[in-house]
């Protein structure tokens, strides 16, 4: 019989270190510390007031760095200049032979005169002149001076009756990628977005890309829309492309002791620490320790990590106010009770098997003895 008593000596022993041996995930602050180095510890910090305050200080200064609209600083109105490829309509007031030489019947893009390639129209009693850069304004100018020549005191004007040569590309997240024309009105990202009838269900507003001239500018359209910031609704030029990418790669990971572990799409780029437990069905009531829930955030070889005291209802306000980031990862600490029962789970079907074995041993050796 000294067998058994062993072999229960050594789960006594064991379950002295349950939280080490036992099965799953094991996260504290001293295991936490240890992935560190000298040069670099991991420090696991508390969410407190303080720090809600803090984060809500680098989130405004992060705010001043956004990039800025170039064309912001520019005075005077807007001007549209002609393109090679746009359409053309001369109006020369009391001479109907210039102004519809092609039918008055047929369409003002199908009847005007087209820029060509090389940036040059054609105009009667005008003749071959360079346009494409020039301001309407001027191109009237133009018009009406060589004019002059066939036409007492001419009385003209030109406009674009179809913008065929400038134009932006909207692609990725929005419900009709297109080619947008830029116009005699500016185009803006807000503008060229609703042209293509508006995000996605799986938009990512706050990272949308502009490309320009070989660079790539990120803007945050949710600030746009909710906090009113102006200067990431850039004026569009030719060649722009602008990208709105998915928020299925920007999502949470909640982890450990609670009902439904998941990951989490940020909705609208933003979500606290409640929403991720909310969203996740809330804390497992039977094995979760609320007192020491941890967020995981930043790189492998620099790491930061918070922890909150949930055991108490007050500090779920502080949960609401800790905002999350992309790819952050939520875990919620079993009680020291579960350990033990989840040891305690490994360890009977072993000492149950060696005491049936002993059991048989000693039944047989009596058994013998009866002999």
């Amino acid at each position: 019989m000294r067998f058994p008593h062993t072999a229960l000596a050594l789960a006594a022993l064991g379950l002295s270190g349950c939280a080490t041996i036992g099965p799953g995930l094991h996260v504290s602050d001293r295991e936490v510390a240890a992935r560190g180095t000298t040069a670099a510890p991991i420090a696991v910090e508390e969410i407190s007031p303080a720090l809600l305050t803090g984060q809500a200080e680098l989130r405004a200064r992060a705010a001043t760095t956004r990039p800025h609209d170039p064309a912001a600083g520019l005075t005077g109105p807007y001007l549209y200049r002609i393109a090679p490829h746009d359409v053309l309509s001369v109006i020369v007031w009391d001479h109907p032979e210039l102004t519809i030489p092609a039918g008055e019947f047929r369409a003002a893009d199908q009847a005007g005169n087209v820029v060509q390639g090389d940036g040059t129209v054609f105009y009667p009693h005008v003749g071959v002149v360079e346009v494409a850069g020039r301001t309407l304004p001027e191109v009237r100018d133009l018009f009406t001076e060589k004019l002059r020549k066939w036409v007492e005191n001419p009385q003209l004007d030109v406009r674009v009756v179809a913008f065929r040569g400038q134009k932006v590309q909207v692609t990725g997240e929005v419900l009709q990628p297109s080619t947008i024309p830029i116009t005699d009105v500016p185009l803006r990202v807000e503008d060229a977005i609703a042209q293509a009838h508006g995000l996605g269900p799986n938009a990512w507003p706050r990272g949308v890309t502009l490309t320009r001239g070989g660079a790539v500018y990120q803007l945050d359209l949710q600030a746009a829309y909710v906090e009113g910031d102006l200067s990431q609704n850039w004026r569009l030029q030719d060649g722009d492309v602008l990208h709105v990418p998915t928020r299925e790669q920007y999502k949470v990971f909640v982890l450990g002791e609670v009902r439904k572990p998941s990951s989490k799409v940020m909705v609208q780029g933003a979500m606290s620490l409640a929403e991720a437990i909310g969203d996740s069905e809330g804390f497992d009531p039977l094995t979760s320790n609320p007192g020491a829930v941890y967020v995981f955030r930043g790189r492998y070889q620099a790491p930061r990590v918070y922890k909150l005291d949930a055991s108490s209802a007050d500090a779920l306000l502080l949960a609401v106010q800790f905002q999350l980031e992309p790819l952050d990862v939520i875990y919620v600490t079993a009680t020291r009770l579960t350990d033990w029962n989840r040891v305690m789970t490994q360890i009977l079907p072993t000492v149950q098997g060696l005491w049936q074995s002993v059991d048989l041993g000693n039944r047989a050796a009596t058994a013998v003895k009866g002999l």
